[in-house]
């Protein structure tokens, strides 16, 4: 109030204010995260990922089967330079990208629509996860979804049958994060 008139203080932050609040969310969040990402091949959706992972601290992306490098001009679009910020890997074999992601202490979680696939709420997306998500055209292939963890989806309600890529990467990623901030203990929990 100011005079007995409410005086609205909402306003976007300002870009010293947004540094700010990333610091300190950075320093609330101990959770590893990391993405194998097995035959993407949309520049697009390369870069879309790499900027949500750099965004939800991903500490390495590992490319897999034919999956398209984030340098390519048309990624570099999307991405705006966030391939510097998240170490990645040239692409490899799908099982040697897993057993990398395995030997660097993390989890492997597919992303995919499958028989035994548990909804994303349900998935253990605790600790050191690395969420694996397959191509554009034909999801995880088998040999990811045999050597995953575990399996999730995202459940939908809609009368579409599944996302873009792009979109199921941030999701999942959001939820592996919202998961940790959430605990009790964590800054800012319930």
């Amino acid at each position: 109030m100011n005079g007995g008139v409410q005086v609205n203080t909402r306003r976007q932050l300002r870009p010293t204010d947004v540094k700010r609040l990333n610091r300190a969310w950075r320093r609330s969040t101990e959770g590893r995260l990391a993405l194998i990402l097995e035959s993407v091949t949309s520049p697009f959706n390369i870069g879309t990922i790499f900027r949500t992972a750099a965004a939800f601290g991903a500490e390495r992306i590992w490319l897999a089967g034919n999956a398209t490098p984030p340098t390519t001009q048309k990624a570099q679009k999307t991405a705006l330079g966030t391939d510097r910020l998240v170490p990645w890997e040239e692409p490899a074999p799908t099982l040697s990208a897993v057993q990398a992601a395995r030997e660097a202490g993390f989890t492997v979680v597919a992303v995919e629509l499958s028989g035994d696939a548990v909804p994303l709420h349900q998935a253990p997306l605790g600790g050191a996860v690395c969420l694996a998500l397959g191509g554009e055209d034909h999801g995880c292939s088998p040999a990811l979804l045999e050597a995953a963890a575990a399996v999730c989806y995202i459940p939908q309600v809609g009368r579409v049958g599944s996302f873009n890529v792009g979109i199921a990467a941030a999701i999942a990623m959001a939820e592996a994060r919202r998961r940790e901030w959430a605990r009790p203990e964590a800054p800012g929990g319930p």
